[in-house]
């Protein structure tokens, strides 16, 4: 059975869903629950290196757009996102987390997402 770990999306307030010019986009996840996940997958080991890239696409498109990538945990991985050029609209915002965790020798890498739906209004 899957642990939902992450990653969580950080908004403080649903008014904060709606973005205009430059937003930072933030993220988190249960330290806990990841290490039960890696137990679960047989990959109980030291995570070395959590790092989160950020997409976009607005709604109903196919292809997501690279924003950037944060590996600065301690920050809850921020990105800087600048909606300004973007027409106004419904938009998926998608945050791509990956650890990579040492098991023995090996570095092996897991991935989880999380879709968030904003407006941009600028």
């Amino acid at each position: 059975m899957s642990i939902n770990w992450g990653p969580h999306f950080i908004v403080p307030s649903q008014a904060a869903r709606e973005f205009s010019g430059i937003v930072v986009l933030r993220e988190n996840f249960d330290e806990a629950s990841l290490r039960e996940e890696l137990r679960n997958l047989g990959l109980a080991g030291a995570v070395v290196r959590v790092i989160n890239p950020w997409y976009y696409r607005r709604r109903g498109e196919e292809t997501w757009l690279k924003i950037g990538e944060s590996d600065q945990r301690e920050e809850n991985f921020p990105v800087r996102w600048d909606t300004s050029h973007l027409a106004d609209g419904t938009y998926e915002v998608l945050g791509l987390m990956h650890v990579v965790v040492r098991v023995d020798d090996q570095e092996r890498v897991i991935a989880r997402q999380n879709v968030v739906e904003v407006t941009v209004k600028n």
